[in-house]
């Protein structure tokens, strides 16, 4: 990685002797999005984490708390190998750490081990897996009562695409230009009405990942671990499929990957016809959504890597969806 942050390397340096790891242990950047994220190495314990520096302004103590207490509970439950969180020296897991004239939230995370997959691989297997872990994740939120206190974000389409958007309004997105804008515009407004006559009922809106992209899987020997809940909140139990073909939303493999996907989801919870028809619809939120994550995120790699390109193959997929759609 050729991305150096040098208040989030400050800040990831300061937090070290706040755990229990030697004055040996290192912090390293392996990636960057909405936070830094740095692997922890002790060589004198040999041990090995993962820790998350915050960015600002995106998620607080509370909520960020409140994710880490739902995955508390998917692993006590045995739902699903998330990683835990490791306590600073004086119990809490999320610390507020100083450094270079800035404060920001850190936690560190128990390391787990595995690969994220490719979408140049054959996926169809691993979504089919997906779709049954997606399915065990949505039971468990239908049933679990979360505790007092607990925070966590709407993804809807005010929150997604409307003025005061999380990521930035996708309008400014990278290669939005007059043709685009028109165009987008009128995706936007299909996507709303849908939306709108889908509904948010209990049996289509709940508690999700919200990033359950390749790069947030791990699998291991057969097994998937999933990682990163930092975005999880509420929002509709389909947008788990569109988060995970993030990106790569025009690959052609993508409707066998939905079949694949709704085919392991009804091995473990009901999924409607009418459901899986409209697959296509949070597909298509997702990617406008990143249109806009695109054009803010210009620190992150990825986005750097995207560019207008990714706003070109936008329009693409919104001309054959509003040509069905509309």
């Amino acid at each position: 990685m050729t991305v150096r942050l040098s208040v989030e390397d400050a800040i990831a340096a300061a937090a070290l002797p706040r755990y229990d790891l030697s004055p040996q242990a290192t912090a390293t950047l392996i990636d960057v999005s909405e936070n830094a994220t740095y692997r922890v190495d002790d060589p004198e314990t040999g041990r090995r984490a993962a820790l998350r520096v915050h960015r600002p302004g995106y998620r607080d103590a509370p909520e960020i708390e409140s994710e880490l207490r739902w995955m508390d509970a998917l692993r006590a439950a045995g739902v699903v190998d998330a990683p835990a969180a490791i306590p600073g020296r004086h119990g809490a897991r999320v610390l507020s750490v100083a450094a270079e004239g800035e404060c920001r939230d850190v936690v560190l995370f128990a390391w787990l081990d595995g690969t994220a997959p490719s979408p140049e691989d054959d996926l169809t297997d691993g979504f089919r897996m997906l779709g049954a872990i997606s399915a065990a994740l949505h039971e468990h939120a239908r049933r679990w009562p979360p505790p007092p206190g607990f925070r966590r974000p709407r993804w809807e389409h005010a929150t997604m695409l409307g003025a005061d958007a999380a990521w930035g309004r996708w309008q400014d997105g990278l290669g939005v230009g007059r043709e685009e804008l028109a165009l987008l515009s009128r995706l936007d407004a299909v996507l709303e009405r849908r939306l709108a006559a889908f509904g948010t009922g209990p049996d289509r809106f709940g508690l999700v990942h919200a990033d359950l992209r390749l790069a947030n899987l791990l699998v291991d020997d057969g097994a998937v671990r999933v990682i990163d809940f930092d975005d999880c909140g509420w929002s509709w139990w389909l947008y788990d499929f569109a988060t995970a073909v993030s990106f790569f939303e025009d690959d052609p493999a993508v409707p066998a990957l939905a079949a694949a996907w709704a085919d392991g989801y009804r091995t473990v919870a009901p999924l409607s016809a009418a459901d899986e028809a409209e697959l296509e619809t949070f597909v298509l939120l997702r990617r406008l959504l990143l249109v806009a994550w695109v054009g803010s995120h210009q620190h992150a790699p990825e986005a750097q890597e995207l560019g207008a390109a990714f706003t070109a193959g936008t329009c693409a997929l919104a001309e054959s969806y509003l040509s069905r759609f509309t």
